[in-house]
């Protein structure tokens, strides 16, 4: 009930949930906040060095998101304390675990998120009849594995560019975290013409200014391996990532990256956040200050719930990627116009409308 009351305000949380099962090894945290668009959608992240407070951060992140891209869900989040690397049957079990314990939460359906994935989902959905992000073989619409997120930033991405000062083709591009979200972020980025310069995963960076293969890049992960075993280009340690100076700069990875204390290292002109949560207020408020654009990240990154929310209604991939392409690029030239028009930062104008249509939603409920 404290957790309730210290995070609370007009918004949510609707309910915040500790579970606990010693004999499964079990510990998580479920965090539903607004439903008044309609029940919440949010993913499962398994990590051992989750919290409460990110918990709650991500699921608000999610009442934005949805909100903003118009969808008919409200925010929630839930996080296992676990290492997500562990054997896979063990993880199953967690994961099977989990669902049968969230079985009564009706107003929240469980995806994919850092540490989970498709086949998750299966499991969950095998035990109490709901999830989205689901593997292709019984119904869903992989997200991951067709780079719906990444899809979402390169569109956000395209419309923010001419706001910020850069041109696409050419344009020298960063990810920070090349998994899932960030290797479809830049090779779709690569589409258009833009050029990978840097990459960073857990082990380390891999740079050239004169390029990177993507696709070999991504064959590597694919395989096992880290990006510090590339063949080719200049190695750092994780934080590098940070010195490469580039055009478009990605956190495609854990909340918090970037904060006052580096920020000042970052030397780009445009951020489209793959992350959710990736920068501090206090980082993004600097980089306003120099110039720098950053879209905010449920602005940017919405492509995967989108893509969810399509599957969950019964479309399919074609479809998802239609309604992906038009609602973040209408949403990010909104959040850009505003942002120009009324002298804000960018995640002020996000929030702006966000906050209307949650507002706007909230209105039609008989209790808050």
């Amino acid at each position: 009930m404290q957790d309730m009351f210290r995070f609370a305000d007009a918004y949510g949380p609707a309910k915040i949930i500790h579970i606990y099962r010693p004999k499964l090894g079990l510990k998580a945290i479920l965090v539903v906040d607004n439903v008044a668009a309609g029940p919440s959608i949010g993913g499962v992240r398994m990590a051992p060095d989750v919290s409460v407070e990110e918990c709650f951060r991500l699921a608000r992140a999610m009442t934005w998101k949805n909100a903003a891209a118009g969808l008919p869900h409200g925010g929630g989040k839930s996080v296992i304390f676990a290492d997500p690397h562990m054997d896979e049957a063990a993880k199953e079990n967690l994961i099977r675990a989990f669902a049968v314990a969230i079985g009564e939460v009706t107003d929240y359906i469980a995806g994919p998120d850092m540490g989970t994935n498709e086949q998750c989902m299966g499991w969950v959905r095998d035990e109490i009849g709901r999830a989205v992000g689901l593997p292709a073989v019984i119904g869903g619409i992989p997200l991951d594995e067709i780079g719906a997120t990444g899809f979402g930033v390169a569109a956000a991405t395209e419309v923010a560019a001419p706001f910020a000062g850069v041109q696409l083709d050419g344009a020298r591009v960063v990810v920070q975290g090349f998994g899932a979200v960030g290797t479809h972020s830049a090779r779709f980025l690569a589409e258009k013409g833009a050029i990978l310069v840097a990459a960073s995963d857990s082990r380390g960076t891999v740079s050239d200014p004169d390029g990177l293969d993507i696709e070999a890049l991504i064959a590597l992960k694919q395989s096992g391996g880290h990006l510090t075993d590339f063949c080719a280009g200049e190695k750092g340690d994780t934080d590098a990532v940070l010195d490469v100076p580039c055009d478009i700069w990605i956190p495609a990875a854990r909340p918090d990256v970037v904060r006052a204390d580096n920020v000042g290292r970052l030397n780009c002109k445009l951020v489209p956040q793959g992350a959710n949560i990736p920068f501090t207020k206090e980082a993004e408020s600097i980089l306003h200050e120099r110039g720098v654009v950053v879209i905010p990240d449920f602005v940017a990154n919405a492509g995967g719930v989108i893509c969810a929310s399509v599957e969950y209604h019964g479309g399919n991939e074609r479809s998802a990627f239609d309604v992906i392409d038009i609602r973040i690029r209408n949403n990010t030239r909104l959040v850009m116009e505003e942002m120009r028009d009324d002298a804000i930062t960018p995640r002020a104008a996000a929030l702006n409308l966000a906050r209307r249509r949650v507002e706007a939603a909230m209105t039609t409920r008989r209790w808050g």
